[in-house]
């Protein structure tokens, strides 16, 4: 069975689905999981703008993302540590949200990939994109897809 989930999340309401059920499976396995977040990259400067302003907004955002993903993070580690199963938490800041989660699942080991989707359809999928879709496309690993 399942010994390493990784759960992306990013903080909504629809992604705690993720993290119920893949603890609620870990527990039942006996499987460890490693929560996942990622986090956009920096904004780059636009023409015309200051070295100084931009340099304090980059700043910020790297503050702000790095807060938002301890915060996820942490909520998750303390649902885990409640239920008693094993969990570490991890982020990266990229936009290549496809590229990270694939590459996290294989730097940790994973054997599992539990995501949720927002079931979109498929006019939501054309405006917004679909990472589940594209991640179904290219994972070579089991991936377990909540609606």
């Amino acid at each position: 069975m399942y010994q390493h989930l990784l759960v992306p999340i990013d903080g909504s309401q629809l992604s705690e689905r993720a993290t119920d059920a893949s603890l609620e499976l870990a527990r039942k396995v006996g499987a460890r999981v490693t929560g996942f977040v990622v986090e956009p990259d920096s904004p780059q400067p636009g023409i015309g703008s200051h070295p100084v302003g931009f340099s304090r907004d980059a700043e910020a955002h790297l503050a702000r993302t790095e807060a938002h993903a301890r915060e996820v993070l942490d909520q998750f580690a303390a649902k885990a540590a409640a239920q008693g199963v094993p969990f570490q938490g991890q982020y990266e800041r990229t936009d290549g949200v496809d590229d990270a989660i694939l590459g996290a699942a294989t730097a940790y080991g994973c054997d599992l990939i539990v995501m949720v989707t927002h079931g979109r359809g498929t006019f939501g999928d054309l405006l917004f994109g679909s990472h589940t879709k594209r991640l179904m496309a290219r994972t070579t690993l089991p991936l377990l897809v909540l609606h």
